[in-house]
């Protein structure tokens, strides 16, 4: 071949390899460059079963073969890499984000070195630096996934499975016991020492309550040394069953007044505020930039700032998780009631740190205390708290419909059902002019990670299309790990502007969704895949900045 050939004979430096490894790991991008598509990224690091004896590699890439010593004892399996002849190696693991290049001339001076021994302990080494957490929960992720797409095409791979099984008994040991602390639950703790001597207005509704299940209210109310003088209401009043505009009244069991800040106005008024010491806040988010809880927030910093009062946040848990970040970020000249700030659709982030980046980003220069959980990781979901779910308002009744609303929820300011008032809001979309069959056909070949489609046939109680028969789909998570909402929700707009150009109302989607871009790319019939990768320069942003004000690992 004349000395050209693509394999031993072909050389590099090791800053180009890993810039190579960068875009695998960018799933085909490095910076503004695209080298591969992310499909072939993803086929070519599908594992497949190439030997009888169960093992696999990709394409171009081994896997877990006798040929992986390289890969160390630490990197899990769903994790790739090669050889080569000189001795030189490079491994990748996308659960950790890692790579680990190996250079050497084992063949000097005479053709009989080996280096396998020494670079698998390299790669060990690198491995066994990671102690996050987070990381750790992400690898198992990817074991899973790597079993699922395994045992698909072959049964016999159980030494593998069991090597895998031992690898994430220690990942869930990280969090086993767990007890999650809430701000509430701090602050009883410690006595209210912090409110000792406070006049306090307390905005909060029915999921303001400590881990045996009082209300904040109460707890508050009968607190020493504490004077809870007013109550204030978000959105669905302040036991969460309102629908509609909210009044201020007066709370039956402490006689306190409650100030709406779901009625006339939406933010405190100074004359409710002139005789507080301080407000605290302790409400239950769910996750998404539009859920006007967190909005609530911002205006009642804004205003206990102008009155120089300080505002004590009582941190709660993201419901589903605090490491996924996803979706447009809200433009700056589109915020509303719905969009308080430049945030995503999925942010990832507490109520406390939400605060915490209001203050910061928007210059609110809130006099801002937040009392942190304590056994909160970001890795977990709600139902690895231990603390007991409440529907944070009438139509969010479980956490599967928390974990859906981010993609589906942005729906429902367009003609179409996401069937509020029945047992399964958010669970289902639909409307009259749409074949579930052919939509739930269509998405299903998409083979969106953790989700299935199937259609159905339904008739609203309540909403959009009351009493009118629809056509939709039910939305069944399969695995919540691999699940991405935003870009569910995404691909479902995408289908309905495809197949129902002249029915779906698409102007209607910039309402929650917020973003005048991304609005034209889903009217364009934009490929998900793109709209979804328009967004990284922006998320990337928003990880950065967010990153200043995290108050937990």
């Amino acid at each position: 071949m004349n000395g050209v050939a693509g394999h031993a004979g072909l050389f590099s430096t090791i800053s180009d390899l890993a810039i190579y490894c960068q875009m695998i790991l960018n799933n085909g991008r490095f910076g503004a460059a695209r080298i591969l598509s992310p499909l072939s990224v993803a086929e070519m690091t599908r594992p497949r079963i190439v030997t009888p004896e169960g093992g696999t590699r990709g394409l171009g890439w081994d896997m877990a073969t006798s040929f992986s010593t390289n890969r160390g004892d630490l990197f899990p399996l769903g994790s790739y890499g090669h050889t080569g002849f000189t001795g030189t190696s490079i491994w990748i693991d996308p659960a950790t984000d890692m790579f680990v290049i190996f250079l050497s001339n084992r063949v000097h001076p005479d053709g009989k070195g080996n280096v396998a021994s020494l670079r698998g302990r390299v790669a060990s080494i690198a491995a066994g630096a990671v102690t996050d957490l987070a990381v750790a929960l992400k690898a198992r992720l990817q074991l899973s996934h790597y079993y699922e797409t395994v045992t698909s095409d072959i049964v016999h791979f159980t030494a593998a499975r069991d090597q895998a099984a031992a690898w994430s008994g220690a990942a869930d040991n990280l969090a086993a016991g767990t007890k999650v602390l809430t701000g509430i639950d701090v602050l009883e703790r410690e006595g209210f020492k912090q409110l000792a001597g406070k006049k306090i207005g307390l905005v909060t509704n029915h999921t303001g309550m400590n881990r045996d299940g009082r209300q904040t209210i109460d707890v508050l109310n009968r607190a020493a040394g504490v004077r809870l003088v007013a109550l204030f209401s978000p959105e669905h009043g302040i036991r969460g069953s309102a629908d509609e505009k909210v009044s201020d009244s007066r709370d039956d069991q402490t006689g306190l007044p409650i100030y709406s800040l779901y009625g006339e106005t939406r933010r405190p008024k100074q004359e409710q505020l002139k005789d507080l010491d301080a407000i605290v806040f302790d409400i239950q988010d769910i996750g998404a930039r539009f859920y006007t809880y967190i909005s609530t927030l911002g205006h009642v910093m804004e205003e206990a700032a102008q009155a120089h009062i300080p505002v004590f946040v009582l941190d709660r848990p993201n419901p589903i998780g605090g490491i996924s970040v996803e979706g447009p970020v809200a433009d700056a000249d589109k915020l509303s009631f719905t969009a308080y700030h430049t945030i995503p659709v999925r942010h990832g982030m507490t109520i406390g740190e939400l605060a915490q980046l209001f203050n910061q980003e928007r210059k609110v220069n809130c006099d801002l205390r937040v009392i942190k959980m304590e056994g909160w990781r970001r890795a977990m979901w709600f139902d690895a708290t231990n603390l007991t779910w409440v529907n944070p308002s009438p139509n969010m009744r479980s956490l599967t419909e928390a974990t859906l609303y981010p993609g589906v929820g942005l729906l429902e300011t367009t003609n179409v059902s996401v069937v509020r008032g029945t047992d399964t809001p958010f669970e289902v979309v639909g409307a009259p002019w749409i074949n579930g069959q052919d939509l739930a056909s269509r998405l299903n070949d998409r083979r969106m990670p953790g989700a299935r489609f199937v259609p159905v046939r339904f008739t609203p109680d309540a909403s959009v299309f009351k009493d009118e028969s629809c056509g939709g789909i039910n939305i069944i998570i399969t695995d919540r790990r691999q699940f991405q909402p935003v870009r569910m929700g995404i691909e479902i707009a995408v289908m309905l502007r495809q197949l129902y150009p002249e029915h779906w109302k698409v102007d209607a989607y910039l309402r929650l969704l917020v973003n005048a871009a991304t609005l034209e790319q889903v009217k364009r019939g934009d490929a998900p895949e793109e709209i979804i990768r328009s967004w990284t320069t922006s998320l990337d942003e928003f990880r950065r900045t967010r990153s200043k004000v995290l108050l937990y690992n």
